[in-house]
C-alpha cells in the first residue's frame, strides 16, 4: 500500500475549498429522474446528461473530484474522449461506484445491507486501468424505532461491508469514500438522529481500524445530522450545524482525510446553508476538511434547465457551475440565502 499516494490523493481531491460532485446515480435512478422531467430514457440521452456535466466550463474551480457509474466510466464523451480522461484533463480527480447496492438484511426486518464484494479487487483493478483514483461505498441506514431499527446487527453489517471495501480499495492505490447514510426518512428528532450516526459512526470506524485502513487515506461521506422529514420540529440551520459537528468531533479520528457531507434529499439551499452554518460556527474547532459530495443538491438545477434538449446545454451548465460555486463559498462560511437566484434553486426549466 502506498501510503504517502493515498493520503495526497484524499488530500488533493478537497483541497481549495472544493467538494466533490456525485454523478454515480444508477441507470434505474437516472431513468427515474429523466422521466419526471419528461426526458427520454435511453442511454444516448444518459450519456449527454453527463457530457454536459464534464464538459460545463470553470467546474473545476468548485469541484475537487467527480463520482462516476459504471456506465460513465466505460463511456466517452461527444468529444470522443473517455469520461474519466476529460475530468483528469480539467483538474478534477475521477472516481467510481462500486456496490452492487443494499439488499435486505436476513432476520433484520427492515434493515439493508449493501453487497458486491464478491470480485470487488478485480472490478478495483479494472477501475483503476481507465483512470478511477478514488471509490464509493454506500451504506443505507434507517432508523425505525418501532422495528429496532438500526440494531446492533445491521450496523455491525455494514461497518464491516465498508471496511472491507475500504481495505480493498487501498490495497488497489484507490482512496475509499465511506459512505454510512443515516437516512432522513421517518419523524425522528435532530437528537435521535444524532444518537443513531454517533453510535453508526462508532461501528464504522472501529471496523476501519480492524482491517487496518490508513484514516489518512480516505475520505468519510456522512449525512448531516437532521430531523427526519416527517418529524414536526424542523431544526434551523444553526441547531443543524452545531448537532452535525458535535457528534463528527466525538467520533471522526482527527487523521480522517476529509469528510465530505451527502445531500440526500436536503433542497439545494438547504444543503448549502447547513453546511456553511458549520463553518461560521464552528471556524478554527475542526480538525478535518469539512466539504461536499453532493449530488442532487448540485445537479437538479441543472437537470431542470437542461430536460434533454441540447439548446439549453449552456444554461444547463451554468446553473451547475454556480450551484457548485455557492457550495463552495458555504465550505469557506460565506454562502448567504441572498446568493440565490431561481437558476441557482431550480425554480426555472422544464
Amino acid at each position: 500500500m502506498d501510503t504517502t499516494t493515498l493520503a495526497a490523493t484524499a488530500a488533493a481531491m478537497l483541497a481549495d475549498g472544493k467538494g466533490l460532485l456525485a454523478m454515480d446515480e444508477s441507470n434505474p435512478t437516472a431513468d427515474k429522474r429523466f422521466a419526471a422531467l419528461g426526458i427520454p430514457q435511453t442511454p444516448e440521452m444518459r450519456r449527454a446528461y453527463r457530457d454536459m456535466i464534464v464538459t460545463a466550463p470553470g467546474l473545476a474551480e468548485s469541484i475537487g473530484g467527480a463520482i462516476l457509474y459504471d456506465e460513465t466510466i466505460r463511456s466517452t464523451t461527444f468529444a470522443g474522449q473517455p469520461f474519466a480522461r476529460a475530468l483528469e484533463a480539467v483538474g478534477i480527480i475521477p472516481g467510481i461506484k462500486v456496490d452492487a447496492g443494499a439488499r435486505p438484511l436476513a432476520l433484520h426486518d427492515g434493515e439493508l445491507v449493501t453487497e458486491g464484494l464478491d470480485g470487488l479487487r478485480e472490478r478495483l483493478a479494472d477501475y483503476a486501468s481507465m483512470g478511477a483514483r478514488f471509490a464509493k461505498w454506500r451504506a443505507v441506514i434507517t432508523i425505525d424505532d418501532a422495528r429496532d431499527a438500526p440494531s446492533r446487527g445491521g450496523l455491525e453489517a455494514n461497518a464491516h461491508a465498508l471496511a472491507r471495501y475500504a481495505a480493498l480499495c487501498q490495497e488497489a492505490g484507490i482512496v475509499p469514500i465511506v459512505e454510512p447514510e443515516v437516512l432522513m426518512d421517518g419523524a425522528h428528532t435532530l437528537a435521535r438522529c444524532a444518537a443513531v450516526t454517533e453510535r453508526a459512526l462508532s461501528f464504522v470506524f472501529e471496523a476501519l481500524r480492524t482491517q487496518r485502513v490508513l484514516l489518512e487515506g480516505m475520505i468519510l461521506k456522512p449525512n448531516m445530522v437532521l430531523p427526519g422529514l416527517e418529524c414536526p420540529t424542523q431544526d434551523g440551520a444553526g441547531d443543524v450545524a452545531d448537532a452535525t459537528v458535535r457528534v463528527f468531533r466525538r467520533v471522526v479520528p482527527a487523521a480522517v482525510g476529509g469528510i465530505a457531507f451527502l445531500s440526500g434529499g436536503q433542497s439545494a439551499a438547504d444543503a448549502s446553508a447547513r453546511l456553511n452554518a458549520m463553518h461560521v460556527r464552528h471556524r478554527g474547532e475542526l480538525p478535518w476538511p469539512l466539504a461536499f459530495s453532493f449530488a442532487r443538491a448540485i445537479q437538479d438545477p441543472a437537470m431542470k434547465a437542461w430536460g434533454g434538449r441540447s439548446e439549453n446545454v449552456a444554461a444547463a451548465q451554468q446553473a451547475l457551475v454556480e450551484r457548485a460555486r455557492l457550495n463552495r463559498l458555504a465550505r469557506q462560511g460565506e454562502y448567504a440565502a441572498a446568493m440565490e437566484t431561481p437558476a441557482s434553486t431550480g425554480a426555472t426549466g422544464q
